[in-house]
């Protein structure tokens, strides 16, 4: 892996709680809105630059990622930001109930994203990856980083733990209850250590954020065929590097990712546990609410009932000769249930299906479904499936993982043009 230090754009320590934020895409716009309004330094002002515009505004308008251009420059303006020229490396931990995960914060070159040597495991969609593409060039600068993993490295382990007793840059808990400690790396002898134990490490994959590191890549693409046709190209600009923070797999903790379709195509739930029945499962009614304590269990709630769902005998042995893909429970129940039964056919482009992150609780999911629509819990992926997956050159579908906690975005900026 060339994973290599950088010099960042961070927050000042006294502003950095104000300034961290989730991730652009965990929000709805009305969410988003109402999360800036009462937080002018929070990051997601910059990420969501529409919340600074009236709720009738096109978010895909030329002005709003203007605006973001403009925030940026301000929070540099005001010393909310600053810039650190020195090419450091960052530790970042996220630490919740005891649970800890602590990663490396460099930038991972595009030809790693490019030639499969970062591996991913799912599709993207282009709208999503135009608005992401539109908020890089607009800003010069890539501020989400992209959530990487990788088989452990004890040597590294051992390296980064050293780094930890050093006194932390940042060091704060959150708005969601999760502690927050960053320390900064640029002692000469660690930052080369931490290169040349890298480059043992021979592929990495994206566990989170798929589009911000699709939408990377292209306007990387786009800005050195720029710096060629200008006769400038040097193939060691900011640009050929992707902002990224890489943990190791062990320490990563994979939480369900849950399905809501609007309606029951028409279907009451009794007729609704007819089909599914006839899919291939067992269906039993439970009295309240459904959280799989392994992998191969579903719940299902419609008009106020709960139902167990599990592969009858049939279904059971054919996922058990499987390839990785479609042993997965959420490909199970693509092809068996959203599929064939509520018309779900391509789960990344119909608008009637939504995703709900296992973090919300079944309590979200009854409240999506109302009346009229159906939801569906399941397991949380594993973290060796997602490799399984990876490896195997395969794609798992859409929203197959969901991994908590998320990074905050702000924290971390990498320029990329002047």
């Amino acid at each position: 892996m060339k994973a290599l230090p950088f010099p960042c754009i961070r927050p000042v320590p006294e502003h950095a709680a104000e300034v961290a934020a989730l991730p652009y895409d965990v929000f709805d716009r009305a969410e988003a809105a109402r999360y800036v309004t009462e937080r002018p330094l929070s990051f997601l002002n910059i990420d969501r630059p529409e919340t600074q515009f009236a709720p009738e505004q096109d978010m895909y308008a030329p002005e709003v990622y203007a605006r973001a251009s403009e925030l940026l420059q301000e929070r540099l303006d005001d010393h909310t930001l600053l810039r650190d020229p020195g090419m450091c490396y960052y530790l970042y931990e996220l630490e919740r109930n005891g649970r800890a995960q602590t990663g490396l914060v460099a930038v991972c070159a595009v030809s790693e994203f490019e030639n499969g040597a970062i591996k991913r495991h799912e599709l993207t969609r282009e709208d999503k990856e135009r608005d992401r593409i539109a908020h890089i060039r607009a800003l010069g600068c890539q501020t989400g980083p992209i959530f990487l993993t990788h088989r452990d490295q004890p040597v590294l382990d051992f390296i980064l733990s050293a780094a930890k007793q050093a006194t932390p840059l940042y060091n704060f808990v959150d708005d969601s209850g999760v502690r927050q400690t960053v320390w900064e790396i640029k002692r000469q002898d660690s930052v080369e250590a931490i290169r040349a134990m890298m480059d043992t490490i021979p592929c990495a994959y994206i566990a989170d954020g798929h589009h911000r590191a699709a939408s990377a890549v292209k306007v990387a693409r786009s800005m050195r065929e720029e710096a060629q046709a200008a006769g400038a190209y040097t193939g060691k600009e900011p640009f050929n590097y992707v902002l990224s923070v890489l943990f190791p797999a062990s320490q990563l903790s994979i939480l369900p990712y849950n399905r809501v379709v609007a309606d029951r195509c028409g279907m009451s739930a009794d007729e609704l546990v007819t089909r599914v029945a006839n899919a291939g499962f067992h269906v039993e009614e439970r009295e309240g609410a459904i959280e799989p304590v392994h992998a191969g269990i579903f719940g299902m709630y419609a008009s106020g009932r709960w139902w167990a769902l599990t592969p009858d005998d049939e279904l059971a042995a054919k996922l058990h000769e499987a390839d990785p893909v479609a042993s997965l429970d959420v490909s199970v129940l693509q092809d068996r249930v959203l599929g064939p039964v509520l018309g779900i056919e391509d789960p990344r482009l119909d608008a009637r299906i939504a995703f709900v992150g296992g973090v919300r609780g079944t309590d979200e999911l009854e409240r999506r479904a109302g009346e009229e629509g159906v939801a569906f819990s399941l397991h949380a992926t594993s973290i060796d499936q997602l490799l399984a997956v990876a490896d195997a050159g395969l794609l798992m579908p859409p929203k197959s993982t969901w991994f908590e906690p998320k990074l905050r975005s702000g924290l971390f900026i990498h320029r990329i043009a002047k």
